[in-house]
Order: structure tokens, then sequence, then C-alpha cells
């Protein structure tokens, strides 16, 4: 389906496409009751990917309202690092740990290409997922005890959601699907210029929240991790699958939030 030149279009129009975007995209990252559009599903993923760091800075902003909620009653700041990750993982569904921990399982069990999909598709969760999500955990947890301010937590947290779902709207792009089926398939690949809006707007949440250096250098390793794992998955399956979509953000995240506690 073509798309419109936003710049031919009145700020109203330009309005009213952002906002269906949006909607579209948290209805996907979140378990938000939003009404879905009378479009295809996959149709509608694509075309809001650009959409996608907004979202994760809102999923950040929560889980520093929490944070933040829980240092005011003066809870130790390990305990409000795990309530600040579970306020998450709560609005997102764990749609993000669940595919971390699949493509663990999958890519971890040494056998080949179409194995290692079925290892993933399978609903039971094996020792390599279940170490996979310890660590992402335990990383993301002690990065936020070690900030342990709470606007330093809450900046953390936003940068880190933004920047991690920008990483998966360009591994999106960039990566064919590894199967004819499931949700990177049916998604498809989004337009160029809404992933390099996205890539554009995580890199500008970084920039302005960390400062110059910092927030580049966060956007470059949390960019470069992404990489890492897109990789892996091209060489191991093939390409993309919703859950490496899911490890993607995760592994991004955490190393976002681990260049937040190097440079703070």
């Amino acid at each position: 389906m073509s798309e419109t030149d936003p710049s031919s279009l009145p700020a109203s129009s330009v309005l009213g496409e952002w906002l269906s975007d949006l909607t579209g995209a948290a209805r996907f990252l979140t378990r938000l009751p939003l009404k879905r559009e009378d479009t295809a599903a996959g149709e509608e993923l694509a075309r809001t990917t650009r959409a996608f760091p907004l979202v994760g800075a809102g999923i950040g902003l929560a889980g520093g309202a929490v944070y933040g909620a829980a240092d005011w009653l003066g809870l130790p700041s390990m305990i409000a690092a795990f309530l600040a990750l579970g306020a998450m993982i709560l609005l997102t569904g764990g749609l993000h740990e669940d595919g971390l921990a699949d493509v663990a399982d999958g890519l971890g069990s040494g056998a080949d290409a179409q194995e290692k999909l079925a290892i993933m598709r399978d609903s039971r969760i094996g020792a390599f997922g279940v170490i996979a999500l310890i660590l992402s955990l335990a990383i993301r947890a002690g990065a936020l005890a070690a900030l342990a301010t709470p606007g330093a937590v809450l900046a953390a947290l936003v940068v880190a959601g933004a920047g991690s779902r920008a990483a998966t709207a360009a591994v999106m792009a960039w990566l064919e699907p590894a199967r004819p089926d499931g949700l990177a398939a049916t998604a498809g690949q989004p337009s160029s210029d809404r992933v390099w809006t996205a890539v554009a707007l995580g890199t500008a949440a970084a920039v302005l929240i960390f400062g110059p250096g910092a927030g580049v250098l966060a956007a470059l390793i949390g960019g470069a991790a992404a990489a890492g794992v897109g990789h892996l998955a091209r060489r191991q399956i093939g390409g993309s699958t919703g859950d490496v979509l899911g490890a993607v953000q995760q592994v991004s995240e955490g190393a976002i939030l681990l260049v937040a506690v190097a440079a703070y």
C-alpha cells in the first residue's frame, strides 16, 4: 500500500496519522485495551514502527514512576528496581521476555535451523531460556539499583525504552522473515522512512536526556547489541521472527542501561 507524502498533508492529517500509528504501536507493544483499526494486523504493525520509540518511552516512564514511588516509601533500591521491571513486564504482557527466552532455547539447542524454529515456537521454556531471563532481569535490575536516584532511573528507563524499540524497528526492516508464517512474515518489513524516523526519535531521546556524548554512546551501544542479536539470528535460523524481535529489545535495553550506569 502506498504511503502519502506527509509534506503534502495538512497539519491535522499528519497529527491524525501519528496518533493512529501511536495507537497501533501501543496495541502491539503493550496490553492496553485499545480498539483495533479496520486494517490487517501485519499491515498496521509495519506502518506503526515509527511510533515504537514513543511507546517505549512511555513504558520506561511507567517503570520510572513505580521506582520513584517505591523509593518514596523507603524501599531498598534493588527492591524498587525489581518492582519497576515488574510494572513494565505487566504493561507489556512479558512480550519481549517471552521472545528472549524462546530465542535462547532455540539458538542454544545446537540443532539445525528448522529444529531451532520449532523449539522457539514451543511454549515450554528450557534451561537456556531460564538462564537468559535471569541474566536479563539481573542486569537490568542491577543497573537501576546502581543508578539509585529516582531521577536517574527514570531518565535511563525512558532512553532505554525508546532506544530499544527503535532498534527493534530497524531489525524488522533489516532481516527477512525466517519462516513463511508468524509475526515477522505477517508484519513484513517496514519502509525505510518509518524506520529512520524511529531511529531518529530513539537517538534524539538519548541525546536530549543523557547529553551528546553519553547519548550518542548509548545509541551506538544499543544499536550494536541489537545488530549482534540480528546477525546471530540470520546465521542460525535465516532471518527474523517475533521472538527474535523480543530478544533484540531485551538485549538492547540492557545494553543502554549499562551505558547509563557507566556514564553516571
